[in-house]
């Protein structure tokens, strides 16, 4: 069957959250759009569709800004929900006036509602006219008292997503006399592992090879290094998570870049996949 297309329709009040809620449902692989007037998610979803698969998450963000579209959001809602090829959610966000009053001034924004004199005024005309929105969602989220990375976790938690998602990973494997990598955020160098480059038979391969690998293996202190370099990451990684990182670049270093960090760096991919997080791995230096 078919796997349905995941909607994830943000919406609520003005300085509540929502551009860092459509900032985290990218971090987790959702196509998003920012004030898409409500006449045209239906087409946009449908164009969605006829990459076959490719976009398979959308979010949405649709508020005041649509103006006298608005009120043709609950709707469209309904037809999306009605439709199988669907799994519709709608999130929500609020806040104290207090709260957005602060936001507006520290931000200085200015509020979409342009007819009211006061912000206090302009706050409750957008309740107002955001209310009959507000009883089709799935999630209420208040967040006065919400920092980013509590922001992000509750979202995550609504879409029943593994904590994995939150991170993107990229490995990237390199040779030192070819210079560090400057995207690197954490680098690792890997040259005290014996080197295949002398051994006449593995000279000519790659890290990428299982001959290589099988080599580099032989070696207990290659074996520990896994063991610590796992461990390092199994604590690492949740807390980098719960301090709001959304990207990472772990860079393995070696003298040519052919094959020992090419090794280490196939091997902690497999290690990371295995955990589930979402990785992608560049051999900048093995052709050279």
């Amino acid at each position: 069957m078919k796997e349905k297309i995941s909607v994830v329709i943000v919406t609520g009040l003005s300085g509540a959250g929502k551009t860092k809620t459509i900032g985290t449902l990218e971090d987790i692989g959702y196509f998003c759009v920012d004030n898409l007037p409500p006449s045209l998610i239906s087409p946009f979803i449908e164009l969605c569709e006829k990459t076959e698969g490719k976009i398979n998450k959308i979010g949405i963000v649709v508020d005041v800004r649509s103006g006298e579209f608005l009120d043709l959001l609950p709707e469209v809602i309904l037809k999306l929900r009605n439709d199988a090829r669907f799994s519709v959610k709608i999130i929500f966000l609020e806040a104290s006036e207090d709260v957005l009053i602060k936001r507006f001034s520290a931000t200085r924004r200015k509020h979409p509602i342009q007819e009211m004199a006061t912000i206090q005024e302009k706050i409750e005309e957008e309740r107002k006219r955001l209310y009959a929105i507000r009883a089709t969602a799935d999630y209420i989220i208040e967040t006065s008292n919400y920092a980013l990375k509590d922001l992000k976790e509750k979202i995550v938690s609504a879409l029943s997503c593994v904590t994995s998602d939150l991170i993107n990973l990229s490995i990237v494997t390199f040779g030192y006399k070819y210079g560090v990598p400057l995207q690197a955020d954490i680098v690792i160098d890997v040259r005290f592992i014996p080197n295949p480059f002398y051994i006449d038979r593995l000279s000519r391969q790659d890290g990428r090879s299982e001959e290589i690998k099988d080599f580099i293996l032989s070696f207990s202190e290659t074996k520990e290094f896994i063991d610590k370099i796992e461990n390092l990451f199994d604590f690492l990684l949740p807390n980098y998570i719960k301090e709001g990182k959304s990207y990472l670049t772990i860079a393995f270093g070696c003298t040519g870049g052919k094959h020992r960090s090419v090794a280490i760096g196939e091997l902690f991919e497999d290690f990371l996949k295995g955990k589930h997080y979402s990785v992608t791995i560049i051999h900048r230096d093995v052709e050279k």
